[in-house]
Parts: C-alpha cells; structure tokens; sequence
C-alpha cells in the first residue's frame, strides 16, 4: 500500500447509499486517488426509502428517487455488472464480467436484497413480486395502480406493513399473513405489536398471523394462496416480504468472516478475516456490516437503518485514509422511523436488546406515546409514536446508560403512564417470517442459556 493513504486505489463494491456517502467523504477528506464504484443494478445510488411509501402511492416515480451527490466524485462508476469474487492476498475485486480491479483499500457496500418466496416455479407466477430495488417498487406500483381485487402481503415488518398501508390509502383489499403472533413483533417486541395490529385491522386490513402461506396457487399467472390454518386466500398480486439476505455470496472464497448475518468487522469497520485477524485494507458498511457496539455488550450488530448506512459510511471512509492514531470508532445509536396507517413510528437504541419496556409518555389508546425498553436495568431503546420530538432526550438516556424504568417526570413533568414495567416479549426471530431490522448475533437478552457439559 503506497505511503501516502491520500493516494493508491480505492474499489468500492455497492453503489447504493453507503457506496455513495463513502465515496464523497473519501474526496472531502483529501483522497486523490483512483475510486472506483462497482454496483450490480444498472441505477445510479438512489434512496430506497421512498419505494415503499411515495413510489407504491404514485406520488413519485421510482425512477425519481436517485440521490443527489454533495460534491463532485472523480469516480470510475461500474454500474450493471456485479462482483462475483474478491482475491484477497492479490488484492483484485473479480467482476462478472470477466475484469478485475486491483485495490490498495477496499470498501464492501452490498448491503441486502429481498428474500425470494422459496419454491422458484410458484415465485415465477405472474403477479407475485418482491420489493427493495427500484425496478421493484416501479412493477408494484404499476400492478397497484391498475386496480386489483386483493392484494396478498407475506411478511408483517416494516416493509410489509408499509405495502399493506399503500395498498388501503389507494382504496385496495389487502390480506397480511404473518407467522408471529402479531405484526413488527421481532423490531418492536409484543406490547407495541400490539397496536400495530389494532391500527391494521382498524384500517381495513384483513391481519392473519400465526399463519404461513404454504403454497402460491395460479396458472401461469398468481390466484391466491393456501395458508397453514387450511383456509385459502384468492387475490390478483402476492408481495414477499420475508425479510433480507445479506449480499455476501461473492466473498464465499475470500478469507473474510463473511456469511449469512453479514460481514464482521471492529468498531472502526475494519473487515476480519476467516480467523478473527482484522484486516487493515478492507473495510465494511452499511446493511451487510456486522459490528461490536459498546451500548449493547459487544454484541455483533447488524442493522437495516438508512441512519447507519451514512453514519458507517462516512466512518469508514474515514478510517480508510487515516493513520491509526486518527482513526475512530463507528458508536453511532441506532435510529430508524416508518409510516403507516396514519401514524410515525421512530426509534432509537434497539428494542429488541430488551426484557422489559414502559409506557413513559403518551396513551396506547390515542396511538400517540412513547415506550420506553430497559435490559438488566438500564434504558436501551425507546419508540415514539406520533411523539418523535422526545426521539433526543431518550437517545440522551440510552447513551449514558441512564436507569431502568426512567424516573417519574423524567421528560414532560408527568408520572410513567404504566406504574410498573411488563416483558418486551420479544420473540425469538426464528419463529418470524419477516426477519429483524437488527439482528444480535448472541442469545436474545429475555433467554435463558443451558450450558450441557459431557458427563455431567
């Protein structure tokens, strides 16, 4: 690697919102280099956020979500091929294409895609379709547009609770089949899941959960599907909404720790390799990162935030063209929000590090509150919903490790709405459909660990 880290060549695989932020910081923190950006979909970055809000309502193309850059690049853009391989020890990125490009410093950015419905001959119906690329939202929003009957969502996270709000906002029947026992469950733990499935079947939403859709039916072209409870769903369109696989088949035969729950890396996004030994020129962020964060007991994260995909981003970049002594650590608190049903629902910290949560602000009733998440007696995460003005002053108390419930009063003068705290039942993710948002790679926190010894 040349001495001077403002110079060499820079690759970076995924041209998407951590691609994109990565690469500006590079340039604003002096890199003159060559930079390269390698990315699978033939799209420049454009933000995926809107897809299943604005796009699937019709209030904005898909084609119009691309993200502005803040500064010109001076990139080589390779858009429309994707990365099949990474040669580590020579230092190449192996293109489908057949090129590869050499780097000094690499920067691993391929975040997720779509878990696909999994027989592929039901999969390839007419009508059943998945939603996280733009290409995705703009097919939806077509079949959305042109009126059908019902529509089958399976999967009730945050992806699928947003197509199901889309599809009753433009006046369509819409069916939700979730295996937990209510929607959000793995993100939000079952007290808040609880109004979530209020707010669905208030608005019209026919909610089935503890269910699995067992087979797509359809003759060339989707008709409906066969649940686990024996009933039957007829509809005209069927969105998987099964959560994401993390896009890391191309390091297979790299040396990395990379796999199923992402790519791990330290604090300072620094890549391990196969054998836990960090890695000093590749780096990771964004989806498909896995990192130790201080706040939740070192616990690998890996997160599905638009928030961490910039702020990891950035601090990689960082690091890339820093001296060790300059280096700094990606601490950055969890922050995601979603729209649905006429409510915001933000959150920061992570609920699902929890075993008890609190009513702090707010009535559960007027869908207007603030559920505070405690572990071992310590803040960990809150939720606000249609309360997003105290988002900072909970953000304030997780990062000091502030006491568990909060304290009487403790933001708007007022006692805690519930007196005592109840179990955040957060349920463990293997029993979901839809996956987490944040997935922790130790035993959930409300679990018990037997350990078996051999004789013993």
């Amino acid at each position: 690697m040349p001495r001077d880290l403002d110079q060499g060549r820079i690759v970076i695989v995924g041209a998407s919102l951590a691609g994109l932020r990565a690469a500006e910081t590079l340039r604003e923190e002096g890199f003159t280099g060559s930079l390269t950006v390698v990315g699978d979909e033939p799209h420049p970055p454009y933000d995926r956020p809107p897809l299943s809000k604005q796009v699937l309502l019709g209030k904005a193309a898909a084609d119009a979500t691309a993200l502005p850059a803040r500064r010109g690049l001076d990139a080589d853009w390779r858009l429309g091929v994707a990365a099949t391989g990474l040669d580590a020890a020579g230092k190449r990125v192996l293109l489908a294409d057949g090129e590869s490009l050499p780097y000094d410093r690499l920067l691993i950015a391929t975040g997720t895609r779509a878990r696909p419905w999994p027989d592929p001959a039901q999969a390839a119906l007419d009508g059943v379709l998945t939603l996280r690329t733009a290409d995705d939202a703009a097919r939806l929003a077509e079949r959305l547009a042109a009126g059908p009957r019902r529509v089958l969502v399976i999967g009730g996270g945050f992806t699928g609770s947003e197509i199901a709000s889309a599809c009753r906002e433009r006046g369509i029947e819409v069916t939700v089949a979730e295996r937990g026992p209510a929607p959000l469950v793995g993100a939000l733990g079952g007290t808040l899941a609880k109004l979530a499935a209020g707010l669905q079947r208030a608005h019209g939403v026919d909610l089935r959960c503890g269910v699995t859709v067992t087979a797509l039916r359809g003759n060339g072209r989707f008709t409906g599907a066969d649940l686990s409870d024996g009933d039957r769903v007829d509809a005209d369109v069927c969105v998987v909404a099964m959560g994401a696989v993390r896009n890391t088949e191309w390091l297979a035969d790299s040396g990395l720790a990379a796999g199923r729950l992402g790519v791990a890396c330290d604090a300072g996004c620094r890549v391990f390799d196969a054998y836990g030994i960090v890695t000093d020129d590749v780096f990771v962020a964004g989806d498909v990162a896995r990192f130790p964060h201080p706040l939740f007991e070192y616990q690998m994260l890996a997160l599905e935030h638009w928030g961490n995909a910039v702020a990891q981003a950035g601090v990689a970049a960082h690091n890339m063209v820093s001296p060790g002594p300059l280096r700094r650590p990606h601490l950055a608190v969890p922050v995601f929000w979603s729209s649905q049903f006429g409510v915001n629902v933000k959150s920061v910290g992570v609920p699902s590090f929890s075993d008890q949560v609190v009513i702090a602000q707010g009535s559960l009733g007027e869908r207007r509150l603030v559920a505070v998440y405690g572990y071992r007696g310590r803040v960990t995460a809150a939720v606000t919903v249609n309360m997003a003005k105290w988002l900072e002053h909970y953000q304030g108390l997780i990062e000091t490790a502030a006491p568990f419930p909060p304290g009487p009063g403790a933001a708007d003068g007022h006692p805690l709405v519930t007196e005592f705290p109840v179990p955040s039942n957060v349920p463990d993710p293997r029993g979901l459909l839809h996956g987490p948002t944040v997935a922790l790679t130790g035993h959930l926190p409300d679990r018990r660990l037997t350990l078996v010894r051999p004789g013993g």
